[in-house]
């Protein structure tokens, strides 16, 4: 088959999606992406072909200037759900729209693939008739009749808690409602009949595929169109082997984001913290910050990249600020994790994270001393591990069933017209 794959460079959001494509690409299918042109040898790496998108926005280098959102400019979650919503999801729906189209006018696919931040693609697809996936590589964000409108809200267990979640979903629905105008001016120059929430974009795809793990997404929706396929633990690709720091010292592994949140203070507040205790700590800043702005020691080695799905199944413990792609590869490697979480879905994952036990929560403001404390706690209660153990056992189980693969190779038999 020939996969059209529209991506955006959205930091953890990326590696789900190139993990598809070389997914994909290995079982002897043909697959294009569409992406950022800083996603260009990430890309190609997969085997896939890549493609800039011709007209939608994008992210044109890794300078902090040059990203795309600029969320951490916000003051409020909902100031940055609102810049978000105006810059990618439904601001420039037609144009991302448009270049879709313009593909699949020139080109035989046999299916589009679109991140689920990426409305637009959808519309391209569903307007040239073509089946179409949404991939999400997180729990479930869009509002729901039977969730909790925040990971941090525990599901319902009666019937005030079901009217309490009937009455979030109208509520966030008006969050979102912002877009719709724009969502349907996209959809009204192909003809297609208007929406009346901005997600049921969502409910016009053949299938909305989950990557992460239904245990850890628990309630979930009820949109009949949706399916979990376990998560995909892609990295980016990284270069050269990366040795341990000596001894046999509890190994603990940091990452706090793969794009920039303001995140260069809380890391030296890490940092200082490990280099007083008796481990070995690895402190991966990513691209959005120079590692030498991180104060290293004899027993804590700071790097800007390294492969989490070799190095996190080594560690007693891993730091992270929540982001779906590092938290949910911790614990399917049945590591417990020190949750900080920045901004975005993090709070709502570490929550979810604190839920099933394997997971400690702490403010980004919090000290070094307080997060010296936390990790004394963690090293030391061993139910963290063996919650970890179990939940993880159970991801990898649904990663192993090959439910993904089933369903991306099924959508032309999934496919519905409008």
């Amino acid at each position: 088959m020939r996969y059209l794959l529209a991506i955006w460079d959205g930091g953890g959001a990326t590696p789900p999606n190139l993990g598809v494509a070389r997914i994909l690409v290995e079982r002897g299918h043909e697959v294009v992406v569409f992406g950022d042109a800083t996603l260009e040898a990430d890309v190609v790496e997969t085997g896939a072909t890549y493609r800039t998108w011709p007209t939608a926005p994008q992210r044109r280098s890794t300078r902090l200037e040059d990203d795309l959102l600029k969320d951490w400019e916000c003051r409020t979650p909902l100031g940055a759900a609102r810049r978000i919503l105006d810059r990618l999801i439904a601001g420039p729906s037609t144009r991302f729209a448009a270049d879709v189209t313009a593909a699949l006018d020139d080109e035989q696919f046999d299916a589009v693939l679109a991140d689920g931040m990426l409305l637009g693609a959808l519309i391209g697809a569903e307007a040239r008739g073509i089946p179409a996936a949404t991939l999400v590589g997180s729990v479930y964000l869009a509002p729901s009749r039977v969730r909790p409108p925040m990971g941090r809200i525990p599901p319902a267990r009666g019937a005030i808690g079901r009217m309490r979640d009937r009455i979030s979903f109208a509520l966030v629905n008006l969050l979102w409602h912002g877009g719709i105008r724009s969502l349907n001016d996209a959809r009204a120059d192909y003809g297609l009949d208007p929406l009346a929430q901005l997600w049921d974009q969502w409910d016009r795809a053949d299938r909305v595929l989950m990557l992460t793990a239904s245990v850890f997404d628990d309630p979930p929706p009820d949109a009949p169109n949706v399916r979990y396929v376990g998560p995909v633990l892609e990295d980016i690709p990284t270069q050269g082997a990366l040795e341990l720091p000596p001894g046999d010292n509890p190994l603990i592994v940091v990452g706090l984001s793969s794009s920039y949140m303001e995140q260069s203070d809380l890391l030296r507040r890490i940092a200082q913290a490990l280099s007083q205790m008796p481990v070995r700590g690895i402190i991966t800043t990513g691209p959005a910050v120079d590692p030498f702005d991180v104060p290293a020691a004899d027993n804590v080695l700071v790097v800007r990249a390294a492969a989490h799905t070799e190095l996190i199944p080594k560690a007693d413990l891993v730091i992270t600020h929540a982001g779906h792609g590092t938290l949910i590869k911790a614990i399917a490697a049945g590591v417990p994790a020190l949750c900080i979480p920045l901004g975005r879905d993090q709070p709502d994952n570490a929550a979810r994270a604190k839920r099933h036990g394997v997971a400690v929560v702490l403010s980004p403001r919090s000290d070094a001393a307080t997060i010296t404390k936390a990790i004394r706690q963690m090293l030391s209660e061993p139910s963290y591990r063996a919650a970890a153990d179990a939940l993880g056992a159970q991801i990898r189980a649904e990663i192993a069933s090959g439910a993904l693969l089933a369903e991306l190779e099924s959508l032309p038999a999934a496919h519905h017209l409008p």
